[in-house]
């Protein structure tokens, strides 16, 4: 009966290895779903928003992410200012990173 439950050093470490590729099978397994349902879709969406804003010209409505509408009247490097409703003094400065939405006018 004792022979049953011994093991020898040789089946013990071809286990042992085989567990291992297993195990590292399902850790590559884990971070390329993390990849391709985290980090990649992010990635676009950054590129997406990058090419928005570097078509943004004066004149173009935009949709800023605290939820106003307002028109572009100059723009900066990286500060936009934008003026709110029909009250010309209502110009606020604010960040390209704050703009959510831009609407090309129409050219009609």
């Amino acid at each position: 009966m004792t022979t049953l439950l011994t093991t020898t050093p040789e089946a013990t470490g071809a286990a042992g290895i085989g567990g291992t590729i297993t195990m590292i099978a399902y850790v590559a397994l884990m971070f390329g779903a993390i990849y391709f349902m985290m980090i990649r879709p992010q990635k676009k969406e950054r590129k997406k928003m990058a090419a928005l804003l570097s078509s943004l010209e004066i004149g173009d409505s935009v949709l800023t992410n605290s939820g106003f509408y307002g028109t572009v009247i100059d723009i900066a490097e990286d500060t936009v200012i934008v003026e709110f409703g029909s009250n010309k003094n209502c110009r606020i400065p604010m960040q390209k990173a704050a703009i959510a939405q831009i609407e090309k006018p129409d050219a009609e």
